[in-house]
């Protein structure tokens, strides 16, 4: 590649980076928030067997909890509860 293409495309990086920057900064907490809230529900469905609540989907979502296992324990302190709401199961 050529020296005047190189420096196009670090110059069309550049401005790439400030495009973002400068629309989609404002957004960025709000699509972090909505992802959070989805993640919420989505633990709360794969683990609502378990915490005794009826859930027509628990065969499909067994399978999930080796998976969910990792973020079960960033969710119950989200939701406020110190210790884990399961008897036979610590993580924290």
């Amino acid at each position: 590649m050529s020296e005047p293409r190189r420096s196009l495309a670090r110059l069309w990086r550049a401005f790439n980076q400030h495009y973002d920057e400068l629309f989609f900064v404002p957004y960025r907490s709000e699509l972090r928030r909505h992802a959070r809230d989805k993640e919420e529900a989505f633990v709360s469905l794969c683990f609502s067997d378990v915490l005794g609540i009826p859930n027509p989907v628990g065969y499909y979502t067994l399978e999930l909890l080796p998976e969910m296992l990792e973020r079960f324990h960033d969710w119950h302190i989200r939701q406020g509860m110190d210790h884990s709401p399961l008897d036979g199961f610590r993580c924290c």
